[in-house]
């Protein structure tokens, strides 16, 4: 996908997200005149927005981050410092969290400043060449304020549930029989509306990460190689992981932030069970080989990222 065309794509996506709630908002809130509802939508724009300002001290709290010092890994330090410069942006604070899968992720929020964390795992999995090309990749996250806008997009689809389930809760309650018929059909219109929106998000989620894809490959020297050897060993070296159903949680918590889904690396990885990671080039070219069934196109569907087979064909256009 061109650049061009991507820009076009992620900016129909917000505008038609954004329409559609406010449409459909208007109409429903005008026919039932629930618009003490109206409070309720503050409330849950105000609680994801206090959400946002202390989530990067909460993901800090769940992974065990902390900051690496210029004095422990002064490379590492060295390619924040220059892709920060060749993307225009205030450098990141860097750091580290405790989590033995390898993958990254950035974050951050107005009082906690700009953050991008390696995991354990991606430094002893991955060579120089291709940690900084994922670090290129969480640059253009920053670069792009992808964490304010998916934030803002899925704001919509909450407020849309929120009603949804209250107007479901009040129907059970209500001992009226026509108020709790009503309220019950309209919980289920809002709840059903809250899940297509959702999926509106979760395309402009994936669409995203293409855009990042291309500002590593922009910023860093043969970008798209290091990129795409760095996703496939990312994706291949989850099956050797035995996760607890605690780090499996903790990592579905905040699973948008990471470079790639640990859903779909752990789907991803047993498709690739058969693979050598002898040759890092020959594990781009055999996956990129491989053919995407029906049932991996409808996972992507509700996958905060690509498919790895379609993300490693898009950087290899880019070469």
């Amino acid at each position: 996908m061109g650049a061009w065309k991507l820009r076009v794509s992620m900016a129909g996506t917000v505008a038609l997200i954004i329409g559609l709630s406010t449409l459909f908002f208007t109409i429903i809130l005008s026919l039932t005149g629930y618009f003490d509802f109206l409070t309720l939508g503050i409330f849950v724009i105000g609680f994801n927005f206090v959400q946002w300002l202390i989530s990067p001290y909460i993901v800090d709290a769940l992974y065990h981050t902390k900051e690496i010092k210029q004095s422990e890994n002064p490379k590492l330090h060295e390619i924040v410092d220059n892709l920060s410069q060749k993307s225009k942006i205030k450098k990141p604070r860097l750091m580290l969290a405790q989590i033995p899968i390898p993958n990254a992720f950035a974050y951050g929020s107005p009082i906690a400043g700009t953050r991008v964390a390696v995991t354990s795992g991606l430094m002893k999995t991955l060579d120089d060449g291709e940690v900084e090309a994922v670090i290129g990749h969480e640059l253009g996250h920053l670069k792009h304020r992808d964490v304010q806008v998916m934030m803002f997009v899925s704001i919509l689809p909450a407020i849309a549930y929120y009603i949804g389930y209250s107007l479901m809760i009040s129907s059970m309650v209500n001992g009226r029989r026509n108020e709790g018929g009503n309220g019950a059909v309209f919980g289920i219109v809002f709840m059903a509306f809250s899940f297509i929106m959702n999926l509106f998000t979760l395309y402009l989620s994936r669409l995203r990460e293409y855009y990042a894809d291309r500002h590593s490959a922009a910023t860093v020297e043969n970008g798209p190689q290091k990129l795409s050897t760095g996703l496939a060993k990312i994706v291949n070296a989850t099956k050797n992981m035995r996760m607890t159903k605690k780090d499996t949680q903790n990592l579905h918590a905040f699973k948008a932030l990471f470079i790639a889904d640990p859903d779909c690396a752990q789907m991803d990885s047993a498709q690739l069970s058969a693979i050598s990671v002898g040759d890092s080039q020959k594990l781009v070219d055999d996956i990129i080989s491989k053919e995407l069934t029906g049932a991996e196109r409808i996972k992507e569907i509700f996958s905060t990222h690509p498919n790895i087979i379609k993300r490693l064909r898009a950087l290899r256009g880019l070469n």
